[in-house]
C-alpha cells in the first residue's frame, strides 16, 4: 500500500479529459519528464462525439491556459473562442422582457464599502449592475475587455471565454500529446480488472491489452463507466431542486458574417426552462434546456424555433435539427473511492447556467494535480478531504443556480411557480434569502477561502431580480462612508463606464486583430 504513484490513466477523452491530463502534465509529467518516473496516459475511445454543452468559461480558464503553457492567441485562433465578460439575462424576472446583467467583474470600490446599501436609495430607478460596474457596458455594446495592445491573458476587464468545445478538445489534445508528454491510446476498454484490495489494477481493451496504473480518472461521461459502473457510487439526484433535465441545441450561422459577436452569454427565460445563445466568431451556439416534466420536446423546439427566428431569416433556420440531449441532474455521493477519482459528467451535471461544468473540470483536476499522492497509503486521506471539498463545492453551485430562479416574479407557468416552493429550495438558499432580507450580501459571505462565487455575484442576481433588502442605518454607519460619498462612487464608475465605450473596440473587431496580428506575450 505504501507504492509510489507513479501513472496516472485517464479513461475518456473531451474537454474533461484533456484539460485534466493537461493540468497533471503540466505539473508533473514536464519537470520530471528527463527521470520518465512519472506519465500521465489518457484512453479514448475512438467512435465517442464530444458532447459540449457547455462553451462557456468563467474568468479562472486564463490562468489555467496559463499555466498549461498555453498562448492566448493560439487558443483563440484554434478554438474559435470569444470573449466572454457574464451573463445577460431575458425576463427571468417577470417575464415581459425585463433584462439584467451579471459581470465578471465587481462593483467599482467594492473592498472600500458595500454598494447595495446606497444605489436603490441613491439611483432608485438605475440598474444595479450598470450603476456599480463599469464593465456592464462592455456587456451592453458587445465590446471586448481590453484592446490589442493588451499582453495575453491580462485585461482592462475581467473575462472568460466562449468556445468550440470540439475544437478546445482537439486543442488540448494536441497540446498534451506533443509538449506535455501525455501518452494518447485510441481504444476501448471491455473490462475493469480489480486487485485483492480492491483498487482498479488495469483497463481491459479490444485492441491493446491490459493499461495498468497507479491512479485511474474516471472522465467517461455521464456513465461513469468506473467509478459509477465498476464501483457502483450512486448519483444525488438534484432534480428535486433544479427541475432541468433535457436541452435541443443547435448551431447557427450569422446570417451576416460581420455581425456583432456578444460578449456575454445570452440566457433568455422560457415558460418551462431557458434559451442560450454564445456568440463565436463564425456562429452561435444555441440551445433551450428545459423541463421534460414540465414541457413536452415537441413544445420546447416550437419555443426554440421561435427563439431562432428572431435570430436569422427562415432559409437559414427551417433545416436545423436540433441534438437532443438528456440528462439527469445531480452529483456523486463520492468523487474520490479507492484509486479512482471523476471528473466532468462522471462526477456530475446539473444544466449549463452560469457556464459552471467546466469551472469544475478546472477545480477537479487542480486538486488532483497540486495534492496527487505521493503514495497509495496517503490516499484515503486526500481521497476524504477531496469527497469533503467538493461535495460542500457541488451543493454552493446547486445554491446559486437555484437563487435564480427562487426570486423571480413569474406567474405564467407552473415551472416558476414550482422553483418559489419552499419545498424545492435548499435549507441552506431558504436561510440565506431571509437574511438578505435585512442585511445586504458582502464580504462575510465568505466561508472559505476558495468559494466559488464572491459576494458580489449575489448582489447582481439578488438586485438584478428585483429583491429588496431593508436597510439599517447602522449598517451605513458600521462602514464609515456617507451618502455623499456613494454619489462620489457611483459617479466614477459611470465614468469609467464612458471611458470603455469610447475606448474599447468592439469584441469582433478585436477577435480579428488576433487572428491577423496576435497578442503580446508577457
Amino acid at each position: 500500500m505504501s507504492s509510489p504513484i507513479k501513472d496516472i490513466v485517464i479513461l475518456g477523452g473531451g474537454t474533461a479529459g484533456w484539460l485534466t491530463a493537461a493540468v497533471i502534465a503540466a505539473e508533473h509529467c514536464v519537470q520530471q519528464r528527463s527521470e520518465k518516473s512519472f506519465s500521465v496516459t489518457l484512453l479514448e475511445s475512438p467512435d465517442v462525439p464530444t458532447l459540449g454543452v457547455g462553451e462557456g468559461t468563467w474568468p479562472s480558464m486564463r490562468n489555467t491556459l496559463k499555466k498549461i503553457g498555453v498562448r492566448e492567441t493560439d487558443f483563440i485562433r484554434e478554438c474559435d473562442a470569444s470573449f466572454k465578460q457574464g451573463t445577460f439575462f431575458k425576463s427571468w424576472r417577470c417575464g415581459a422582457g425585463d433584462t439584467y446583467a451579471h459581470p465578471f467583474t465587481i462593483p467599482h470600490r467594492y473592498q472600500e464599502a458595500n454598494p447595495a446599501l446606497w444605489w436603490r436609495e441613491t439611483r432608485p430607478d438605475a440598474d444595479f449592475a450598470e450603476s456599480v460596474c463599469p464593465q456592464a457596458s462592455l456587456l451592453a455594446g458587445d465590446l471586448a475587455p481590453k484592446d490589442i495592445t493588451t499582453p495575453e491573458y491580462a485585461f482592462n476587464a475581467n473575462y472568460g471565454y466562449h468556445l468550440d468545445a470540439g475544437k478546445f478538445a482537439g486543442f488540448l489534445r494536441k497540446h498534451a500529446t506533443t509538449v506535455l508528454g501525455v501518452r494518447h491510446l485510441s481504444t476501448r476498454v471491455i473490462s475493469v480488472n480489480a486487485s485483492p484490495t480492491g483498487d482498479i489494477a488495469s483497463l481491459e481493451t479490444d485492441s491493446l491489452g491490459a493499461i495498468s496504473g497507479d491512479l485511474f480518472i474516471d472522465c467517461s461521461g455521464s456513465r461513469a463507466l468506473l467509478l459509477g459502473d465498476h464501483y457502483g457510487i450512486d448519483l444525488v439526484a438534484q432534480d428535486h431542486i433544479l427541475f432541468n433535465d433535457t436541452a435541443l441545441a443547435v448551431q447557427l450561422d450569422y446570417p451576416d458574417p460581420q455581425a456583432p459577436i456578444a460578449s456575454a452569454t445570452l440566457a433568455t427565460a422560457q415558460s418551462a426552462g431557458w434559451i442560450w445563445n454564445i456568440g463565436l466568431p463564425t456562429r452561435r451556439g444555441v440551445g433551450y434546456v428545459f423541463s421534460s416534466h414540465h414541457v413536452s420536446v415537441d413544445h420546447a423546439e416550437i419555443a426554440m424555433r421561435d427563439y431562432l427566428g428572431s435570430l436569422a431569416p427562415a432559409e437559414i433556420t427551417k433545416n436545423l435539427s436540433p441534438r437532443q440531449i438528456n440528462f439527469q441532474p445531480g452529483y456523486r455521493a463520492k468523487f474520490w473511492h479507492k484509486n479512482c477519482v471523476a471528473i466532468g459528467m462522471s462526477a456530475g451535471f446539473i444544466e449549463p447556467l452560469e457556464a459552471s461544468a467546466l469551472v469544475l473540470v478546472e477545480k477537479f483536476a487542480g486538486f488532483v494535480a497540486e495534492e496527487l499522492p505521493s503514495n497509495r497509503t496517503v490516499m484515503d486521506v486526500i481521497a476524504k478531504r477531496f469527497n469533503r471539498k467538493f461535495s460542500q463545492q457541488w451543493s454552493s453551485i446547486i445554491d446559486f443556480l437555484k437563487l435564480h430562479y427562487a426570486v423571480s416574479e413569474r406567474q405564467d407557468s407552473q415551472y416558476w411557480k414550482d422553483h418559489r416552493l419552499r419545498t424545492t429550495q435548499p435549507e441552506s438558499l431558504r436561510e440565506n434569502l431571509a437574511r438578505w432580507r435585512h442585511q445586504a450580501p458582502w464580504h462575510h459571505e465568505a466561508v472559505n477561502v476558495d468559494d466559488l462565487f464572491p459576494s458580489a455575484s449575489f448582489q447582481y442576481v439578488l438586485y438584478g431580480m428585483g429583491f429588496s433588502t431593508a436597510v439599517a442605518s447602522t449598517d451605513r454607519r458600521s462602514q464609515n462612508k456617507s451618502t455623499d460619498w456613494a454619489g462620489r462612487l457611483f459617479a466614477e464608475s459611470a465614468a469609467q463606464q464612458a471611458k470603455f465605450q469610447q475606448s474599447m473596440p468592439s469584441n469582433r473587431a478585436l477577435l480579428d486583430k488576433v487572428v491577423e496580428y496576435g497578442f503580446q506575450t508577457l
